[in-house]
C-alpha cells in the first residue's frame, strides 16, 4: 500500500468536503435512517449503484449518522498530489490486478484495526451489469464481520444502514436476506439495477 503523509491543510480541506457535502445532501430534502451495528467494524454494501450521485448523497448521510466511512481505490490516486486527500477522506489504497489479494489486504486491515466501516459497491460499476461481484462477501466472511445494507431509496428520498446480516459460508442463503433488504429500495436509474438476484454467483 502507498504511505502519503496527511498535512494540516490537508485536514482541513477534508473536513471543509464533509461539511459541504452534509449541507447539500441536507438541502436535498435526503433524510437519514438506521444506525452502525456495535462495535465499529463492518463492510456496507452500496447497492443498487447506478449513479455518481449514490456516493455523494451517501458520504451527506455518512456524516449525518455520525459515520467514519472507508473506500478503497487503485493506488495510483494514493500519489501526489491528491493522496494525503484521499486517505483522509476514507480511501484505502489497493493493487487491483489481482482480486484475491485485494480480499487479502481488506481483511489485513480489518485485523488490524479496532474500528473500520468499508464500503463496497457489488455492482463495481454504474451501468448494467448482470451479476454481483462478491469480493464484499468475502471480506465479511474472511474477517469474520456482519455485512450491512447501505441504501439510497430516490423514492423516498432517504438513505443510510439497513440491518446486519453476519455471513455464514452459505453464500445463497445469506444473499437471500440481502437481497430481500433491498427489494423495495428505488435507485435513481431503475433500469440500471441489478434484479435478477438469481445470477449472483459465489466465485468471483
Amino acid at each position: 500500500m502507498i504511505e502519503t503523509t496527511s498535512t494540516p491543510a490537508i485536514g482541513t480541506l477534508s473536513r471543509w468536503t464533509r461539511a459541504a457535502l452534509l449541507t447539500f445532501y441536507r438541502r436535498q430534502g435526503w433524510r437519514a435512517v438506521g444506525t452502525p451495528p456495535p462495535g465499529g467494524r463492518y463492510v456496507i454494501i452500496a447497492a443498487p449503484h447506478t449513479s455518481n450521485w449514490d456516493f455523494v448523497y451517501f458520504l451527506g448521510l455518512a456524516g449525518e449518522l455520525g459515520l467514519d466511512l472507508h473506500f478503497m481505490a487503485k493506488d495510483s490516486l494514493f500519489r501526489w498530489p491528491i493522496g494525503g486527500f484521499m486517505r483522509d477522506m476514507g480511501g484505502i489504497a489497493v493493487n487491483r490486478s489481482g482480486r484475491h489479494d485485494m480480499v487479502a489486504a481488506m481483511i489485513a486491515e480489518f485485523a488490524r484495526r479496532d474500528r473500520f466501516a468499508l464500503t463496497i459497491a457489488p455492482e463495481g460499476t454504474r451501468s448494467k451489469v448482470g451479476t454481483w461481484r462478491t469480493g464484499f462477501y468475502h471480506i465479511a466472511l474472511g474477517a469474520g464481520v456482519p455485512m450491512v445494507i447501505g441504501m439510497m431509496d430516490y423514492a423516498r428520498r432517504t438513505g443510510g444502514l439497513g440491518p446486519a446480516i453476519m455471513p455464514t459460508g452459505d453464500y445463497a442463503a445469506d444473499m437471500k436476506l440481502v437481497v430481500e433488504a433491498y427489494r423495495d429500495v428505488t435507485p435513481r436509474h431503475p433500469e440500471r439495477a441489478t434484479r435478477d438476484f438469481g445470477t449472483l454467483r459465489s466465485a468471483d
